[in-house]
């Protein structure tokens, strides 16, 4: 599949991730969107040897949508510091189980991961957090916050905008599945129902600060051919 160009200058890269890749991370001889993105480059411009290109935003491997890259190492460092302090607009399109209620909320948890069965978790405060052999936390409790919105409703599934407003692991897809609304297809956390690519989250708009021309750059995502009967 050709790489999807959504914004592309001398100083950073945003392209539209397909569901099913990692960002990053695969393993030798599978394939990535950095691998791609690289390889884009290379061709594009003639580039001979190794491409610089830094990971500044991912997406998990069954997730689509908006994801940024720097062409330089000036442009990681402020957008990382971006990330990093919170000045990004971040909103996600999630197909979720079931008839949401109320149809606009903020949920605020404490997240953590459980390492004996390799996911995120939500806990009531960091003293319950999952615990090593040796009795220390198994790894930190961190808050986890995001508002959302209905957006249509149907008696099996609800359309939600999200608004992330901090950034962890998995963290919508926790936090709406401990409520008892999983992301369609999400195995891992409990969907019952299929998705036919990847899982039904989708990285909609992300809105940052130009690195160099410090103005204001908004990249939006189309979703992709399978969310058609879903969010026309």
């Amino acid at each position: 599949m050709p790489l999807k160009v959504l914004y592309e200058d001398n100083h950073l890269l945003a392209v539209a991730k397909p569901a099913g890749i990692p960002t990053q991370g695969a393993a030798v001889g599978n394939d990535s969107l950095v691998k791609q993105a690289k390889e884009y480059l290379r061709q594009e411009y003639h580039k001979p040897g190794n491409v610089y290109l830094g990971v500044v935003s991912r997406l998990d491997s069954p997730v689509s949508g908006v994801v940024v890259f720097a062409r330089t190492s000036k442009a990681a460092a402020r957008l990382n510091e971006q990330f990093r302090n919170r000045q990004v607009e971040k909103v996600y399109w999630a197909l979720v189980e079931g008839r949401i209620e109320p149809p606009e909320a903020e949920y605020i948890d404490w997240m953590t991961k459980d390492e004996r069965h390799q996911r995120m978790t939500i806990v009531k405060q960091a003293s319950d957090a999952p615990r090593k052999a040796s009795g220390k936390p198994a790894d930190r409790v961190q808050q986890a916050r995001l508002k959302y919105k209905c957006l249509k409703v149907s008696p099996a599934a609800s359309l939600l905008e999200i608004s992330l407003e901090t950034g962890r692991k998995h963290q919508i897809r926790v936090q709406l599945a401990t409520r008892g609304h999983a992301v369609m297809g999400d195995r891992k956390y409990g969907s019952k129902r299929k998705f036919a690519d990847g899982i039904a989250l989708h990285c909609r708009r992300l809105v940052i600060e130009h690195p160099v021309k410090k103005t204001p750059l908004e990249l939006i995502a189309p979703l992709p051919k399978t969310w058609k009967e879903f969010a026309k």
